[in-house]
């Protein structure tokens, strides 16, 4: 005999209650959304990458009106000498040996260079854009000697063209010079010409003709005025360099190949004294060939690469090069005049701390949705991830126009306030929007002051991580992720 059942009919106010997912399928959605998520936050990169881009050639277009990066070098005495070479050719299936006259340049370092260095900055502007450009003026004094044993470095001293000796100044962008330079030889004052620089600075530079014997030292006066933008580099040459250098910036980098020997850096401005011998030049005082460039060098600082060691370079592949011959490879001091927030290299750290918001806010909404039973749709899910995501791309909008801090600010607290109303609504509860917005107010906060401590930020970041998930872990150690809800004792009937 069958039975029938009879079905009670469904009340338009009463619908049929949806299927509820389990914990586990709860988490493993929001899981989904949050990897989805990551690809918009590698678009950011992409945006990102293209404002430094735009931001580096607004600051090339302010450098090609004022002076590029400046490389200084000298002085130095460039003395032409007469040589023989021999050079064996073949004729007629014969090797003959040939005999040719020709001229070369002796360089002379000086025994002592001394000099004071004045660097003031100004800021450049072009758009939104903002770069630090600077005006130095160089004013020392260096004394030559010719050596009595100059005959030791295989060139004759009567084979020296004493009488078309110059002296020389290398300027690696000669459009950053000046007026008002100056080279004065035994308080002689000297006409400057363009050009003749030396090899390290790319033959470019100054020089200006003087008529020496050789007998008595040769002390040389000047002053060099020049424009720039980016690093400020000079060369040592010579048995003993001293150098002063003074400017009105508080947030120096000193780097290259010698640091200070002594330094102050205030807010007012820096004092560096470089006091660098010929030993630790590893250089003669008298060459036959030039030095050629020096060679880019890090020694672990920002950027990441390694130390190269220096390639010696072929005089010969020089412009306008007169020595087929390089001496060696130049070394540098190098002092950049940084600013005290990259805001490009801040926002670039930020966006790496991007999976940590997502993250966070995510297991907040999949605690209320599991634990006190406010349900969260995917779709929501997603909204609140773009909103995190968005935060990025204002951070870097704003960033360019009113600085990174203020930027900061104003985007945190824009996302904060748009996800503590969109929260209130999906979670039904405004305590629960305000948990949620302490809880990104927190976080903000956090990363506001991981970003500033970068010695510290994977320590404390690492932690944080920990003590979170031992959190989460606490409070879903009785939820059922295969079921649908709390574990409960079944009874058996």
């Amino acid at each position: 005999m069958t039975q029938s059942v009879s079905v009670p009919p469904v009340s338009p106010s009463n619908p049929p209650a949806r299927s509820e997912r389990s914990p586990g399928v709860k988490l493993v959605i929001a899981v989904l959304i949050a990897v989805a998520l990551m690809v918009p936050l590698l678009m950011i990169y992409g945006l990102l990458w293209d404002r430094q881009q735009q931001a580096e050639t607004a600051q090339a277009s302010i450098g090609q009106g004022w002076g590029g990066q400046q490389t200084i070098a000298g002085p130095v005495i460039v003395i032409p000498y007469r040589a023989t070479e021999t050079t064996t050719v073949t004729e007629n299936g014969k090797d003959v040996t040939r005999t040719v006259d020709t001229i070369r340049n002796l360089y002379l370092s000086p025994q002592a260079n001394r000099a004071d260095v004045s660097i003031k900055p100004e800021k450049r502007k072009k758009a939104i854009y903002e770069t630090v450009v600077y005006e130095s003026q160089i004013s020392g004094s260096a004394d030559f000697v010719l050596p009595a044993d100059i005959a030791r470095f295989g060139v004759a001293r009567e084979a020296l063209m004493l009488d078309r000796a110059e002296v020389r100044l290398g300027v690696s962008d000669a459009r950053g010079l000046v007026d008002g330079n100056s080279v004065a030889v035994n308080g002689t004052a000297l006409a400057l010409q363009p050009g003749k620089g030396l090899l390290s600075t790319g033959n470019s530079g100054t020089f200006a003709f003087v008529d020496w014997t050789g007998a008595a030292p040769l002390k040389v006066g000047y002053k060099i005025g020049v424009r720039g933008l980016g690093d400020f580099k000079l060369i040592p040459r010579g048995v003993d360099t001293r150098w002063t250098v003074k400017s009105s910036w508080p947030n120096p980098s000193f780097g290259g190949d010698f640091l200070p020997a002594k330094r102050s850096v205030t807010e007012s401005g820096f004092t560096a004294t470089y006091a660098i011998p010929n030993l630790a030049l590893g250089q003669a005082q008298v060459l036959t060939g030039d030095l050629s460039p020096p060679v880019a060098t890090n020694y672990g600082a920002r950027g990441g690469s390694e130390y190269l060691e220096p390639v010696i370079v072929d005089a010969s592949t020089a412009p306008n090069a007169e020595d087929n011959t390089s001496g060696g490879v130049a070394k540098a001091v190098a002092i950049s005049l940084i600013e005290p927030v990259d805001l490009y290299s801040q926002v670039d750290r930020a966006i790496k701390y991007g999976f940590l918001f997502i993250g966070f806010t995510f297991v907040a909404f999949l605690m209320f949705d599991i634990i006190a039973g406010a349900r969260v749709a995917p779709a929501e899910y997603l909204l609140t991830g773009i909103a995190l995501v968005l935060f990025f791309v204002l951070l870097l909008a704003f960033a360019e126009v009113i600085g990174f801090t203020f930027a900061y600010m104003l985007a945190s607290a824009a996302i904060i306030g748009l996800l503590a109303f969109y929260s209130a609504a999906v979670l039904k509860s405004w305590k629960r929007a305000r948990f949620l917005a302490a809880m990104l107010i927190g976080l903000y906060a956090l990363l506001y002051v991981l970003l500033n401590l970068e010695a510290y930020s994977l320590l404390i970041g690492s932690v944080l991580m920990f003590f979170a998930l031992a959190g989460v872990m606490y409070m879903t150690r009785n939820i059922d992720w295969g079921g649908l809800g709390k574990k409960d004792e079944v009874a058996v009937a």
